[in-house]
């Protein structure tokens, strides 16, 4: 698919140079629209978003908010998962939220995603059956209503929507995004995004049944 020269920009074909080439048309493109954009992001950023989101090169995050370099901070990984013990994304957090102070911080999930579909299978993958168990678990805690789905694509899109749910809790049970929701106003949000279509919705993100025993005075919403 991504071969077909009628659809997409860099095929197998293509080489370095041609990625080359296209950044140069880009800045200068850019620049031309946005004369004092590449200076004012010479020597510093101050983005208002914390992106996090999965790895998949269907979901380019400031593509599908249609922003500009510099107004988005990114987390990615397979599946939009985020482990309480995974130094990467407790890194960003705390560096969107505690030196840039973002003002929202998206967790996105988006339908068609390979980590979600490998986790509803129970074949071994290697290594990446590590990282797949969190979404597993996310599973196992609503195997009844997921098995309640015949239909296996909406039985995916369920369970990436439970995912997302899952990973905007973990994030709100967070004492330095708790303490940015109380000081501050910070808004957590859960986001899915249709590959198929181009569009995104906002999930209604119940409250996190055991967020009293980490402290969480909010009920998350994605509704703010």
């Amino acid at each position: 698919m991504s071969n077909d020269p009628t659809v997409f920009r860099f095929t197998s074909k293509d080489d370095i140079n041609s990625l080359l080439n296209r950044n140069k048309s880009w800045a200068q493109r850019l620049s031309a629209l946005r004369p004092s954009l590449f200076p004012s992001l010479a020597n510093s950023q101050a983005p208002q978003i914390l992106w996090i989101g999965c790895s998949d090169s269907r979901v380019p995050e400031t593509s599908v908010l249609d922003l500009l370099p510099g107004e988005v901070f990114v987390h990615r990984n397979i599946a939009n998962v985020l482990p309480y013990d995974d130094l990467s994304s407790l890194s960003v957090i705390q560096y969107a939220v505690e030196v840039l102070q973002v003002k929202h911080i998206i967790v996105c999930g988006h339908y068609g995603c390979g980590g979600v579909m490998a986790a509803l299978g129970n074949k071994k993958l290697g290594l990446i059956d590590n990282w797949l168990r969190h979404i597993r678990d996310v599973r196992a805690k609503h195997k009844d209503e997921l098995a309640a789905i015949s239909d296996p694509q909406k039985r995916c899109n369920r369970l990436v929507e439970l995912n997302c749910i899952a990973q905007v809790h973990g994030v709100n049970r967070l004492a330095n995004v708790q303490e940015a929701i109380a000081d501050r106003g910070l808004k957590v949000h859960g986001l899915i995004y249709d590959v198929g279509t181009g569009y995104a919705h906002l999930l209604e993100v119940p409250s996190d049944p055991n967020g009293d025993v980490y402290g969480v005075k909010e009920a998350p919403s994605g509704l703010h």
